[in-house]
């Protein structure tokens, strides 16, 4: 079955075809797909948006579509950047760093021990004949003072996951696609597809 992803981040095309190709999925890029719109992310919630990215590239290009919403969000900062953490910062942010930095900033303040967060991800699935299929996971840790490590993207270098001893960014990328936020997500949606295959075959 071929999927489209409703995004053309490199990360999450990556994340998600290593999971979904055990279930013979191929996942491609909406820009493989020959879908150019940009869907108009206006929820207020991580199922919301999730939706939207799916029903709007599904709508493009006719395909069975797959979309991720997924965010930071900081208990100290009222659940903050969450559905805006792409933008978070506004204009004055342009690059993750910056993103990364101003969060940072904004935490100055807070103690050690208030520093908790946690990623949460949401993964909707759209196919042209009215199916829908929705996961959601997370994972809690909590935010450094500084960064730490070299791999992952966005907020991954200060969000430290306390049983790993580490932050997102010091892990090799095979372990955190077995314990991030999406990957528990996924963890779901797989459950869920099998069930849906075997429920078919009775």
């Amino acid at each position: 079955m071929k999927l489209v992803l409703a995004s053309n981040n490199a990360h999450k095309l990556q994340e998600l075809s290593a999971i979904l190709s055990t279930l013979g999925m191929e996942v491609v890029s909406q820009k493989d797909a020959g879908v150019f719109v940009e869907p108009d992310e206006t929820g207020t919630t991580f199922e919301e948006n999730s939706y939207i990215k799916a029903k709007t590239v599904m709508d493009a290009c006719g395909l069975p579509t797959v979309a991720d919403d997924s965010g930071l969000m900081v208990d100290a900062l009222d659940g903050a950047p969450g559905v805006y953490s792409a933008r978070f910062g506004g204009d004055a942010c342009k690059t993750d760093r910056d993103r990364l930095n101003h969060l940072l900033s904004e935490m100055d303040a807070v103690p050690d021990e208030k520093r908790t967060a946690h990623f949460v991800s949401v993964i909707t699935m759209l196919t042209p004949d009215g199916k829908k299929l929705v996961a959601r996971g997370e994972c809690p840790g909590r935010i450094l003072r500084e960064a730490h490590g070299e791999n992952g993207f966005g907020y991954d270098p200060v969000f430290y996951v306390p049983e790993e001893g580490c932050t997102f960014a010091q892990l090799p990328p095979e372990r955190k696609n077995q314990i991030s936020h999406r990957a528990r997500a996924l963890e779901v949606f797989v459950r869920k597809i099998r069930e849906e295959n075997e429920n078919a075959d009775k």
